[in-house]
């Protein structure tokens, strides 16, 4: 039987948020049914998208689009036991943007009515006078490749048959060790309809699911207190959840406090640092992938804006950032720009030989856009965003990179990092690790900062590892005000020297 549900949004009914799901997952992102059930969705026709692009255009801009959405967060968390919170949030609207040169104007309305567009349409163009009215091309519908199909739709899963998985998390972590005096466990799910249009033609939707699983663990010994935290982030629905997920996170939230009983802090000092594979692609991210975001260079703030075409590491090293990832938390089928997601490499054998580029920098440096428009929600004009940034696989095996640094560090968990982009230097703590002793892993660490120079560090490595590893996490990078769920990955490089804040 099928069912309909309707939920009542700015004076619109919206119908059929059960069945969209598998709309999507049968006839893939963007096909003409999909696109089809998405336009029924948001209550708009073609001829509507038209007018209001007519409209954004009417003073003459170059470029206008449509981002239109509607997302379910929910959430549920559990404390002493028991779960004892829950809450939902329900968001929607559309924005306008309109670009004329290098300036956007930008407006969104949270009533999708013909008439609140035409208004949020005529507020953006006002960037733009003086030249003759532009016009919108004929809508064209694009289809992508779905990477990540939905089997249970989080819009129909209840609250009540959640909660089972977070109280197993729960018991899980107690059980494993008996040093455990208390855990936090809580699960988000969130699912996105999008709809796109801009006045190139290009009309397109996505149907965008999320969940994350996450635990933190207190541990006493002897009066002494340790916590960690552990997480495991997918674009799937409600099979997400699963008894090996639940068994990761819990087998990861107590090893990773355990060990800080043993843990020390390390003599600071210029160092050698091993980069374990995982999550340390935080260095990636933050020291050198938002430098090679475009709106960046295309301002000269990065410092990278002149070494677009020229060496900048070691000729084994590359670098990509990719959308195409099969259920991966950065993943995208489509940027928040109507682009078709895409795998794009930053750097080749050692070349930097692309920028990661939204529409208005690719029209600035005259090459085609790579996927990497993203936005916060509809309430956010697109910029320059990451996806899931990775160092590709090398020719050494991590025991071989370890066994070639006498006295160093091997940094393992991250917590978090930044970074000044014009001058490159970043800062990391790393939450565990261990000292590395002639050759060889000894006492484990905690509580590292790491201090570098983004293009020095990436010039500074010497190995590189055959294990890459995408990290799992529920990573978020925050950029310009705005958040995106981001993913990272690194084999185990050497970094030959870094900075290493610890004990005198």
């Amino acid at each position: 039987m099928q069912r309909r549900q309707f939920f009542k949004t700015g004076g619109v009914a919206l119908m059929g948020a059960a069945l969209l799901p598998q709309i999507l997952e049968s006839c893939g992102a963007g096909s003409k049914e999909g696109l089809a059930a998405m336009l029924d969705h948001f209550g708009v026709s073609q001829s509507d998208l038209k007018k209001v692009l007519a409209v954004a255009l009417e003073k003459g801009a170059g470029y206008a689009d449509l981002f239109f959405e509607h997302s379910f967060d929910n959430y549920l968390s559990l404390r002493d036991g028991a779960v004892n919170r829950a809450y939902a949030n329900v968001d929607y609207g559309v924005g306008v943007r309109v670009v004329m040169g290098d300036q956007t104007g930008y407006a969104y309305v949270e009533n999708i009515s013909l008439n609140e567009m035409i208004n949020a349409a005529r507020t953006a163009s006002r960037i733009a006078s003086g030249s003759a009215p532009g016009a919108p091309a004929n809508l064209t519908e694009r289809t992508f490749d779905n990477n990540y199909p939905v089997i249970a739709p989080w819009e129909d899963v209840s609250v009540k048959a959640k909660m089972p998985y977070v109280q197993k998390l729960n018991d899980r972590i107690f059980a494993l060790d008996s040093r455990v005096s208390k855990v936090s466990a809580s699960l988000n799910d969130a699912t996105s309809f999008v709809l796109i249009c801009n006045s190139e033609g290009v009309l397109c939707a996505d149907y965008r699911p999320m969940a994350i699983l996450s635990a933190s663990c207190v541990m006493e010994q002897n009066g002494k207190i340790e916590n960690a935290y552990d997480s495991y982030a997918q674009r799937k629905g409600f099979e997400f959840l699963t008894d090996d997920i639940v068994e990761n996170i819990a087998q990861g939230a107590v090893k990773k406090t355990a060990i800080m009983f043993e843990a020390v802090k390390p003599k600071g000092g210029e160092l050698p640092v091993v980069m374990a594979a995982g999550g340390s692609g935080i260095l990636l991210h933050e020291a050198i992938g938002h430098a090679f975001e475009a709106d960046f260079n295309r301002k000269n703030v990065s410092i990278f804006s002149d070494k677009l075409g020229k060496v900048v590491c070691n000729e084994n090293i590359n670098v990509v950032d990719d959308g195409t990832i099969d259920h991966d938390r950065g993943s995208l089928n489509v940027d928040d720009e109507g682009v078709e997601g895409q795998k794009t490499y930053i750097v080749t054998k050692g070349v930097l030989t692309s920028y990661l580029h939204d529409r208005i920098s690719a029209r600035h440096y005259g090459v085609a856009p790579t996927g990497n428009g993203r936005r916060q929600s509809f309430r956010f004009a697109p910029i320059p965003r990451m996806r899931i940034t990775y160092m590709e696989n090398g020719n050494m095996e991590e025991q071989d990179i370890i066994a070639a640094v006498k006295n160093g560090i091997y940094a393992e968990n991250f917590t978090n990092g930044q970074v000044q982009i014009g001058a490159g230097d970043f800062t990391f703590f790393v939450k565990s690790g261990y000292l590395i002793e002639n050759g060889k892993l000894t006492q484990p660490i905690k509580d590292v900062n790491i201090i570098g120079n983004g293009p020095k560090a990436l010039a500074d490595i010497t190995m590189v590892g055959n294990n890459c590893k995408i990290d799992t996490g529920a990573w978020t990078c925050g950029k310009n005000g705005q958040g995106a769920p981001v993913a990272q990955g690194l084999p185990s490089v050497l970094v030959k020297k870094l900075t290493v804040g610890g004990e005198s």
